[in-house]
């Protein structure tokens, strides 16, 4: 028999809030993080909008001297993984240091500083490089780094799969648990994707929104008038562990990963496929995994990009797995809120998801104004809401046609 996994902690730096405390009270309260940049000078630019972590000091979390060898998404892992740890009360002690491992995501990992660093070279030629610029800049150094600060040697991995990369993490974290290649994950996602190139780059592609005079009202997943994502910033961090391990040493159980699907769309770079099978079979392959049925999900998380076709063909999708029952339970997308964290997505939207089961409340879908008659289930529109739910699935879908389900219970 699988051992069942429990998250013991939680922790979020996200646009709406540093920490996890402030995090989930904004976003029950309908906060929108989406501002005009400040990172860079936007002039020129289609978007002069995003969703940054405000406020951010990074040397709060880590020594001054460290900061110049970590590229800004690795900054935000480790913020966001020192909340994570206090709240769970885990001490990763020489006794379980083996067993406790680390699985982080990201979409693109270090931007800023490949950026930064092409400049220098530019001004300055091959000596101007930094000697950190590569372990600043890779996708597995938050892992990297968090294993070293916290002293975790068991599992240590990462995922790179578009915007589906930190709930990839999540569940090959769950799946080491379950089949004892470790007692402890630490997992989720970061991104750090507000740069020149990242908005640019997203930019030409046409794939955000050019709302720039109304920065708040951008993201506004299923309405009818939405024009494209915005690139949000931050990071999710779970702790993961070993039911029994975690009760052994009197940890809270903020919730139970149960089940994770995976699926391909095999259709196109960007665009999902227009029967939305791809999605369909990565919630019902979470749902198989889990051994229940569709009927006992009680709360969907939403990809929800804000994009016409994600917005769309997610719905097509939680319809085809649901039937008529998809639209006698609320689904709701919070990048509305927190704009769209790229590969750091999963990660954060996972801890929304525990979360919302340990409380018994639904975070609402803001700006939902005018709903696209093609997206007409239960959105929670603009306002949160108490519920009573069991079991909650949290959906991301990435560039390439890959897709990732999560199943988290409510712990009794």
């Amino acid at each position: 028999m699988a051992r069942r996994v429990a998250v013991t902690g939680v922790g979020l730096v996200s646009p709406v809030g540093i920490g996890t405390e402030e995090t989930w009270k904004n976003l029950l309260a309908g906060r929108i993080g989406v501002a005009p940049i400040t990172h860079f000078d936007t002039t020129g630019f289609s978007t002069t909008i995003a969703a940054e972590v405000k406020n951010f000091d990074p040397s709060q979390f880590v020594e001054k001297k460290e900061l110049k060898k970590m590229g800004r998404f690795i900054q935000l892992a480790m913020a966001a993984t020192e909340y994570a740890m206090k709240a769970s009360g885990l001490a990763i002690t020489p006794e379980v240091a083996n067993r406790t491992g680390v699985f982080i995501g990201s979409g693109i990992g270090g931007f800023d500083v490949i950026e930064r660093e092409h400049r220098a070279l530019l001004e300055g030629g091959p000596r101007r490089i930094s000697p950190f610029f590569i372990p600043a800049t890779i996708v597995n150094l938050a892992a990297g780094f968090v294993s070293i600060r916290w002293g975790a040697k068991g599992p240590n991995s990462a995922t790179a799969t578009a915007c589906s990369a930190s709930a990839h993490a999540v569940g090959e974290s769950f799946r080491l648990i379950q089949r004892g290649d470790a007692d402890v994950m630490i997992s989720g996602g970061a991104e750090a994707a507000i740069t020149p190139m990242g908005i640019g780059g997203f930019g030409s592609m046409r794939a955000l929104s050019t709302r720039n005079d109304q920065p708040e009202k951008a993201s506004r997943p299923f309405d009818r008038d939405r024009d494209g994502f915005v690139v949000g910033e931050g990071s999710g961090i779970l702790i993961m562990e070993e039911l029994g391990f975690a009760l052994k040493r009197g940890a809270p159980i903020v919730a139970e990963v149960v089940g994770y699907g995976m699926s391909g769309d095999a259709y196109h770079i960007t665009a999902p496929d227009e029967t939305a099978s791809g999605g369909a079979r990565s919630m019902q392959n979470a749902i198989c995994d889990a051994g229940i049925q569709p009927e006992q999900i009680g709360y969907i998380n939403a990809h929800g990009t804000s994009t016409p076709y994600n917005d769309r063909l997610e719905t097509l999708a939680i319809k085809n797995i649901f039937g008529e029952r998809a639209y006698k339970f609320p689904v709701s997308s919070t990048k509305s809120m927190t704009g769209h964290l790229l590969g750091g997505a999963g990660g954060l939207e996972a801890g929304f998801t525990a979360l919302a089961l340990r409380e018994q409340w639904v975070p609402p879908t803001m700006n939902l104004e005018n709903p696209d008659p093609d997206c007409d289930l239960d959105y929670v529109p603009n306002q949160a809401r108490q519920a009573s739910f069991e079991y909650a699935l949290s959906n991301s879908f990435g560039f390439g046609g890959t897709n990732a389900a999560l199943l988290f219970k409510k712990y009794q």
